[in-house]
């Protein structure tokens, strides 16, 4: 149906961005992206549908993280190839995509021609680390450095996510599909896994660890 190109989902909340990423991947004609989507519902939905050889996602969206729908899509499909693409630069943020499956991580730092080698090398079932973000890992791993997260698990990661963006504990138990009360007990637990005894406290661990960063407007040049 698309002539031997790779099929890709994109997946990010801002159209003008879309746009740019569809122009630079289709650029060379080998790759063609079959779907957009804005948020983690859409992307599922799109994804069920349209079965995308890579799915190329930011983390930063409205409601549930790229990581959260990655985590969907692979507990529907566990072969999902899926390129986290996102402003991220801080290894906390690349060793959770990639310890939740994601066969890749680029950051949007990166020039141009190496979101598409990255969908090229993870279309054939390789794994792809951007340059800047596999130096931080191995640097990382070097040090034996242990992030105060590390002790997280995934749910309370997008929990604590969800937190640091003002979110309320009825506000994070609507999107995630959970009881307010399940929200609330992993409020406790990340507390106490962060030393942190307020909310207040638990947010400023949060921004130290760099988890309110904001996500750049601008799209990409082609």
């Amino acid at each position: 149906m698309h002539g031997g190109k790779i099929t890709v989902l994109l997946v990010d909340d801002h159209a003008v961005v879309r746009e740019g990423y569809r122009r630079l991947l289709e650029r060379r004609g080998d790759i063609v992206v079959i779907g957009e989507a804005a948020n983690a519902a859409e992307a599922h939905e799109l994804f069920c549908s349209l079965a995308p050889q890579v799915v190329v996602m930011d983390i930063a969206l409205p409601g549930v993280s790229g990581i959260e729908a990655m985590r969907r899509m692979l507990a529907r499909e566990p072969g999902t190839r899926v390129l986290i693409f996102s402003m991220y630069e801080d290894a906390i943020f690349a060793n959770r995509a990639l310890q939740a499956g994601a066969s890749g991580y680029v950051t949007k730092a990166s020039a141009p021609n190496v979101l598409v080698e990255a969908v090229h090398v993870i279309a054939r079932g390789k794994r792809y680390i951007s340059a800047d973000i596999a130096q931080e890992l191995a640097l990382r791993n070097v040090v034996a450095s242990t992030s105060a997260t590390d002790g997280l698990s995934a749910r309370e990661f997008e929990v604590l996510r969800l937190l640091v963006q003002g979110r309320s504990v009825r506000e994070i138990a609507q999107t995630l599909g959970l009881t307010p009360k399940t929200v609330a007990n992993h409020q406790s637990a990340i507390k106490q896994k962060l030393g942190a005894d307020t909310a207040v406290q638990l947010v400023r661990i949060a921004s130290r660890l760099g988890l309110d960063q904001e996500k750049p407007l601008s799209p990409p040049e082609a």
